[in-house]
C-alpha cells in the first residue's frame, strides 16, 4: 500500500511539472504629496552707508551693499519683505527715520527691486538681493555712530 501511494504521488508529481502554475498579480499603488515650500538661507548681511547730505542711510549709496540670501523653493509661496520694526540708534540721533526695505532676485526667478509681495508659482532657486534705506525728512540729518536695522524677509 505504502509503495501504490508513493506511485501515485509520483506520478502525480511528473503530470503537475508539464502544467504552468496559475499567475496572480497586484498592482501596488504610490502616492505623494508636495506642499508648497521655501527655504532661505542667509549668505551675507547688508552694509548701509551714508549719502553726501547726512539725509540717507542706505545700502544703495557708494560703499553699500546689499544683504544676500538664497532662496529655494517647491513654487506656490510669496515673497515678501516685513517692514523695520528693530533699530539701534546712536544717542545723538533724536529724529526720525523713515527706514524702507525692498528686495529683487535673480535665478530660476526675475524679481525686479520691490518692497510688494511677489508670487513665485514655479520651482526653483534663486539669489535674493536684500536693501534697505534709511532717510531723513526736512533739515533733519544722520548723527554719528552706529547704526542697525533687521529686515525680515518672509517667504509663505
Amino acid at each position: 500500500m505504502k509503495l501504490f501511494r508513493a506511485t501515485i504521488g509520483a506520478a502525480l508529481l511528473v503530470a503537475s511539472l508539464g502544467e504552468t502554475a496559475s499567475a496572480t498579480t497586484q498592482n501596488v499603488i504610490f502616492n505623494g504629496t508636495i506642499t508648497p515650500t521655501c527655504t532661505l538661507v542667509i549668505a551675507t548681511n547688508g552694509t548701509m552707508t551714508v549719502s553726501p547730505d547726512l539725509q540717507s542711510l542706505s545700502s544703495h549709496n557708494s560703499g553699500g551693499s546689499a544683504g544676500t540670501v538664497t532662496l529655494t523653493t517647491t513654487g506656490g509661496v510669496s515673497l515678501s519683505v516685513d517692514p523695520v520694526t528693530t533699530t539701534t540708534v546712536p544717542s545723538a540721533d533724536t529724529t526720525s527715520t523713515t527706514w524702507t526695505p525692498t528686495y529683487s532676485a535673480a535665478g530660476a526667478h526675475s524679481i525686479v527691486e520691490t518692497g510688494s509681495a511677489t508670487a513665485i508659482t514655479t520651482p526653483g532657486a534663486d539669489l535674493v538681493s536684500v536693501n534697505l534705506a534709511g532717510t531723513k525728512g526736512g533739515s533733519n540729518r544722520f548723527a554719528n555712530g552706529n547704526y542697525q536695522a533687521t529686515v525680515t524677509l518672509r517667504c509663505e
